[in-house]
This record gives C-alpha cells, structure tokens and sequence, in this order.
C-alpha cells in the first residue's frame, strides 16, 4: 500500500468550523514569523516545490514538512507564489497595527497629530490590502495612488469632521472614539478601491477540484465584503475598550499625573488585543469562499450564462474563490 503524501493545500484543521481557522491563522499570524531569515523561507518553498515534485530529500521529516508549510503560508502569496512584503503580511499585523493604533489613541486631541496618525495608518493599511488582495486581478500604478489617497483623504475628513463636531458637544470619553470612527470609515473606502479591478472585471471561480470555470464580480464584492468587516473587527476591541479603560485610569490621581506612561501602556494594550483578534477577525469567513451559482444567476445574468454556455450541464452547482485577506 502506498503511504499517503503529505498535502500541502491541507490547511491542517477544519476550515468549515470557526475554531479551525482560528487555529490556522494563529499558527500563520504569529508575529514570531517576522523574525525568521529570507533564507530560511526561500528554504521552505524550495523544499515545498522539492516535495511536489517527489524530489525531496533523503530523511524529510514530518516536522519539516509542516515547518515548511507554515513559513510558505506565511510569507508567500497564495495565487502567485510570490514572496510578500514583510510588513505587508498578517503576521506584521500584530506590532504594526500595536505600534500605529497605540499612538492613535494617544496622540489625537490637536488635528495635525489627529491628521499624521491617520494618514500613517492608512498608509500601513494600502500596503497590507495590496499585499493580501487577489493577485489574479492586476491593478495600474495610477489605481493604486488613486486608492491610497481617497482612503487617506476619507480618514482624514471623517477625523477632523467627527472631531470639530464633538469638540463642544461630547465628553472627553466620547472624543476617544474618534480614531476608531475614522479608521472603520476609511475600510470601508481603502480596501474596495485597493481591489477595485476584482469588482470591475470580476475574478477568477473554480469548482471543488480546482478547476477554474470561469470569473465573476459578485464573487469579488462578496470577498471584499468579509475582507473589510474582518479588518474592522480586528481592531474593534482595542480601539473601543481602550478609551473606557484610559478614562477609569485617568480618574487616578498617580496615573493621571504619570502622563509618560499613557503612550505606552495604551500601546501594549493594543499589542494584548491584536495577538488574539489578528487570527480571530481573520477566521471569522472561511479563506476558500463559496458561492452558489443560483445567486449568480439572480445578480450577474451575464456571467451566469457564460458559465451555461461553457460548461452545459456539467456546471458545478458551487463555485470557490481566494477571498483574500
């Protein structure tokens, strides 16, 4: 009897049950995995392609295999095969996004340093939405500027908006809120406009055996989607709870007056919540979405019949996308 490969498309756990992704994007996330060398990755997916290939070496172990895998999984982009920026990748998010939300929350009460953390922070976001989006779908150099400065100019406005409104009307623990209002506002902006090109022209669908059968928009708008309420259910529980937490402390005389440990506490803070959201928010949607092709007969006829016309009665009933991340 042949003894079984090791599959490296397995993503370890059960993908279809929330604690199983939760898992997996703890192992891939882990903010560990920055530290590790470039030679020791290009080690990983050349052993990775080695063991494909059934050219392996002598004495492979298990452990390396799935060694192997969890750096590949972390630093190479699913579609492409592509090496990914280090600070674009979700396991920066934990110390980036630590680093950016903490000086949010404590630098925000005059409008250029409100102005400067959003647009650092959306900056750090187009380079993670970039990184992790589709990569089946290109984007030009003139989409991607256009992308990065409306997302920064939609923070900055909600911001300074939402910070002259309740200068003279709310309480200080209300004004606190301002930072996470701007960041949510411009997800909702940065991330679709990063991957306006998947909801334009659609992208790429398969069937359950990894055969592509065609492309579809509605697939791009429903990844999209997920991708943007992960993004601001990752940073929900620092941005929210923080500010109650700062006001209950600053109601202590001592830690009121030690205005030097208000940055970095605040900022720890943020690292605690982001080392358990990153792999929450990102497990919250299975990263191999689904859609039926009713739905896509309903909303993008067009498409529907291209895939009628193509695959007759063999079209699948489901098809499966990378929702990206």
């Amino acid at each position: 009897m042949t003894e079984k490969r090791f599959d490296f498309n397995d993503p370890v756990w059960d993908q279809s049950k929330y604690w199983g992704r939760f898992k997996y994007f703890a192992w891939i996330t882990d903010p560990r995995l920055n530290f590790v060398s470039d030679e020791c990755l290009n080690n990983a997916k050349n052993l990775r392609t080695l063991y494909l290939q059934c050219r392996e070496p002598p004495g492979t172990t298990l452990e390396q295999l799935y060694t192997a895998k969890k750096l590949y999984d972390c630093a190479f982009h699913p579609d492409t095969g592509d090496k990914m920026n280090l600070f674009g990748r979700m396991s920066f998010q934990m110390p980036g996004g630590m680093l950016i939300t903490g000086a949010m929350l404590s630098w925000y009460r005059t409008v250029p340093a409100l102005v400067f953390w959003q647009w650092v922070n959306q900056s750090f976001n187009a380079l993670v939405n970039y990184t992790n989006r589709n990569a089946k779908s290109s984007l030009t150099l003139g989409q991607l500027g256009f992308a990065y400065v409306s997302a920064t100019t939609a923070a900055c406005i909600t911001a300074i908006g939402l910070k002259n409104f309740l200068m003279k009307r709310a309480s200080a623990l209300v004004q606190r809120y301002v930072p996470f209002t701007a960041v949510a506002a411009a997800n909702c902006v940065n991330i679709p406009l990063m991957r306006q090109n998947e909801i334009i022209h659609g992208i790429e669908v398969y069937d359950a055996n990894e055969n592509k059968v065609g492309e579809s928009r509605l697939a791009a708008v429903k990844g999209i989607s997920q991708v943007v309420f992960s993004r601001i259910v990752m940073c929900a529980p620092g941005m929210t709870l923080l500010p109650v937490i700062m006001d209950r402390l600053e109601q202590n005389c001592w830690f009121r007056q030690q205005t030097w440990l208000h940055a970095p506490f605040q900022t720890t803070m943020c690292g605690v919540f982001l080392l358990f959201m990153v792999p929450a928010a990102c497990a919250l949607f299975p990263q191999r979405c689904s859609l039926k092709v009713t739905t896509m007969k309903r909303f993008e006829p067009e498409k529907y019949c291209e895939l009628q016309k193509k695959h007759g009665d063999k079209m699948p009933n489901v098809v499966y996308f990378n929702k990206g991340l």
